[in-house]
């Protein structure tokens, strides 16, 4: 687990180097040993609070030390990557409170946001359930939205698109299409590349697919296959944030290049007892 802590806080340094150009996440991904997709995940996670705002706040915290020794606006905008004064402005005026201008005055209250440093923390405290299984690839049968990686944006956007989707009567559809394994409503996110995903509401199937819903092939993976109980959607995001945060550095295993997939089973979703899984690919750690 130290090693996993030291590499994310080698990422970190990364991006505080470069913060005053624009951040090259292919790079502090690849330090941190993950996809982009899952280094902003975990750094949601473990901070909580996306890397884009932690990167806002931190150009924004150095832009009012600049400002207070004297510097012009235009040029800490400039700095700190703004061609346009407007967006600095609002940038700036969105973390302290003021405009830039103003920054200068004495007796003026601004806001400090330190560079993080990830430390190992003890936990596990709560059990979670979960087994190792592989599967052969499989196909998929339902509706998609794209969406561009923000884990808040995407906490929100997603459980509205399961609300759309239900609104629509296109739950029993897609119910009707299910005949294979996992038997149950799948929610796949297939967010490989670090930079966009399709989300899909689905379900496991051999047959044709209509012209009205689309298909995505599940690749051939190892799944680490977690039990979550309790209301919708919030059981699951903390769920997924422990396995982020607990399981996964002290696992042995690292992220795959293949889907995450939430198993939805039948019930109240809303219920505290209600049962679904989280499936997250995995591989085994190399030495």
């Amino acid at each position: 687990m130290m090693e996993w802590i030291e590499r994310l806080n080698r990422a970190i340094n990364y991006i505080e180097e470069h913060i005053c150009e624009e951040i090259n996440l292919d790079e502090a991904a690849k330090i941190a040993c993950c996809s982009v997709y899952h280094f902003q995940r975990m750094f949601a996670y473990m901070a909580n609070i996306p890397l884009s705002e932690y990167v806002r706040r931190r150009r924004m915290s150095l832009a009012a030390v600049d400002l207070q020794s004297g510097d012009k606006v235009i040029e800490v905008a400039l700095k700190y990557g703004y061609d346009s004064p407007t967006a600095f402005n609002r940038a700036f005026q969105s973390v302290h409170g003021i405009v830039p201008s103003l920054a200068r005055q004495g007796g003026i209250i601004l806001k400090a946001f330190p560079s993080i440093c990830f430390q190992l923390t003890v936990k596990g405290d709560v059990e979670m359930n979960y087994r190792i299984e592989k599967r052969n690839s499989f196909k998929i049968i339902g509706v998609k939205e794209h969406y561009e990686i923000n884990i808040k944006e995407n906490f929100a956007d997603v459980p509205l698109f399961w609300q759309k989707t239900a609104q629509s009567g296109m739950i029993p559809k897609i119910c009707s299409f299910m005949d294979s394994e996992p038997k149950g409503i799948l929610g796949v996110s297939t967010c490989m590349n670090g930079k966009d995903f399709d989300y899909y509401i689905a379900a496991a199937s051999n047959r044709e697919t209509p012209a009205d819903l689309v298909e995505y092939t599940v690749p051939e993976c190892t799944w680490a296959i977690f039990e979550c109980v309790g209301a919708m959607p919030i059981a699951l995001q903390n769920l997924q944030k422990r396995i982020v945060s607990e399981w996964l550095p002290t696992s042995g295993y690292e992220y795959a290049n293949a889907p995450d997939i939430e198993v939805y089973f039948e019930g109240d979703q809303q219920a505290d007892d209600y049962h679904c899984e989280v499936w997250l690919p995995v591989v085994k750690k190399s030495n």
